[in-house]
């Protein structure tokens, strides 16, 4: 068998062609008659019953209905049957399934089977289907016989071709020798004397009348109509409702929709009132925090020229001009100095509610500037106090270096909470870069958050059984993999592999 490609069909030769063509017709026939043999084993065998199939003709109609049916393999097994009932010197003469047809009705008569293939055989060396149904006609002859309604003279004798390709009689043509027992089918009689119910729209036959509608008698044609013209009624009154009930339905959902949004919109309005009140209170903290900044320039202004004063003026001088108007004034200074120490460490035990933190830290920061410049021991205990450190300076300002982490802190924190399927490991990551201010963040994070650590750090105290294929982490602080990660992948003796 040769496989032709565009390119390739010019280079052949007649020789080589000729060859191939009956090589693929060869195969063709041989396929035919394998797939007989086969079908015959399905079937003698009962093969078919252990895929749940009740008899050979279901199974054909399940799993060969695309090939034709149980009416093909009918057809393939007969002329299997046709063939074996020949002579080995006959055998030959058939060489393909379909040229058995005409024959089916003389494999009851060997005799005669065998005189019709020989009759065909001396017209040609290989006949076809006609040649062998001409040679049936002349052996057993059909009999053309009259209906009782009929005359015999004036019988159906039209002639008809199949023309659906899905027909197994397709492309052959017979004759309608009986009257139509229905309005869509008629009775085909064909040259090898079988006789079909074929469908109207199945064959092709100008000449014949075909009853295209079933007709009634005259007293049922006004009650047909009225039937009719209620079933459109009713069709119609169907359709209205329908409609009616689909508007109503697109009306709910559009209103739904509708419903929807609006609420979205209100959810959306009230965050958007609660931003604006929050950043209000963020401006008003600003404003007390520039207040007080500008305090603190005013008081630096202030010992800045008192240093300038008395670099200017020498210790006697002082002596001189001290006095004892001057003591009480300055003794007033230094009680009204006193009086916000005093103030500064009541609002560091009783913090504001709104970024305490933070103010305290700026507080702390104005009382450590303050002691240092004018070495007051109050100003930098309160200091002191405030930030909630030793009172020197180098404690101090160790202090506020670790509150201005507080803010990144309790966002990094709270970014890691919020992500899903969040574990121990992941919130220990990012907590211990800020474990020394832990008690700080701790007190900034909500009831919920401090919960979900609570539960995070349970649960990784308590872990589940090990098992092959458990995610693990080397808990040994004194190795290389410590904090590594990993799959088991094998238990060994009371170890496992990972």
């Amino acid at each position: 068998m040769l496989t032709l490609e565009p390119e390739t069909t010019s280079a052949l030769d007649y020789s080589v062609l000729n060859t191939s063509i009956q090589d693929t017709f060869t195969a063709i026939n041989r396929f035919e008659w394998q797939a007989i043999e086969e079908l015959r084993v399905m079937r003698e065998n009962c093969y078919y019953l252990d895929a749940g199939y009740k008899s050979f003709e279901d199974y054909c109609e399940k799993e060969l209905i695309k090939y034709g049916g149980y009416r093909r393999v009918r057809d393939l097994l007969s002329a299997s049957e046709v063939r074996d009932t020949l002579p080995e010197s006959l055998k030959d003469k058939i060489t393909k399934p379909s040229q058995t047809r005409p024959l089916f009705k003389l494999i009851k008569t060997p005799d005669k089977l065998e005189q019709a293939v020989a009759i065909a055989a001396q017209e040609k060396p290989f006949p076809t289907a006609a040649d062998f149904a001409k040679a049936v006609q002349q052996v057993a002859p059909t009999v053309k016989r009259a209906t009782k309604t009929e005359n015999p003279n004036t019988q159906l004798c039209n002639s008809v071709t199949v023309l659906s390709p899905k027909h197994p009689r397709y492309g052959e043509s017979g004759v309608i020798e009986a009257d139509a027992p229905n309005r869509w089918q008629q009775i085909v009689t064909f040259a090898d004397g079988e006789r079909l119910l074929i469908n109207n729209a199945d064959l092709d036959a100008a000449s014949v009348p075909f009853p295209r509608e079933q007709t009634y008698p005259p007293e049922y044609t006004e009650a047909i109509a009225q039937i009719k013209e209620q079933h459109q009624q009713e069709l119609e009154r169907l359709e209205q409702e329908l409609r009616i009930g689909l508007q109503a339905e697109a009306g709910a959902r559009a209103e739904a929709q509708v419903q929807e949004q609006i609420q979205s919109l209100q959810n959306l309005y009230k965050q958007q009132k609660e931003q604006n009140i929050q950043l209000q209170q963020r401006l008003d903290e600003m404003e007390s925090l520039r207040q007080l900044e500008t305090e603190n320039q005013q008081l630096h202004q202030r010992i800045q020229d008192l240093e300038h004063a008395v670099e200017q003026r020498p210790s006697q001088q002082w002596g001189n001009t001290m006095t004892q108007q001057a003591t009480k004034a300055l003794n007033k200074q230094v009680k009204q100095a006193l009086e916000k120490t005093i103030d500064l460490r009541s609002l560091a035990q009783e913090p504001p509610k709104e970024n305490a933190q933070e103010c305290l830290r700026l507080m702390g920061m104005a009382l450590k500037n303050l002691a240092s410049a004018m070495n007051n021991t109050q100003a930098l205990e309160a200091a002191a106090i405030i930030l909630g450190s030793e009172p020197t300076l180098t404690a101090i300002a160790y202090r506020a270096e670790q509150l201005e982490m507080l803010p990144q802190a309790v966002s990094d924190i709270r970014t890691v909470l919020a992500k899903p399927g969040c574990t121990w490991q992941d919130y220990w990551d990012v907590a211990q870069e800020y474990e020394v201010i832990k008690q700080d963040y701790w007190a900034e994070l909500t009831t919920q958050e401090t919960d979900s650590i609570t539960t995070l750090q349970n649960a990784f105290s308590q872990p589940d059984t090990i098992g092959v294929g458990s995610i693990v982490a080397h808990a040994d602080p004194y190795r290389t993999l410590y904090l590594q990660r990993g799959e088991v992948v094998d238990e060994v003796g009371g170890k496992v592999v990972v």
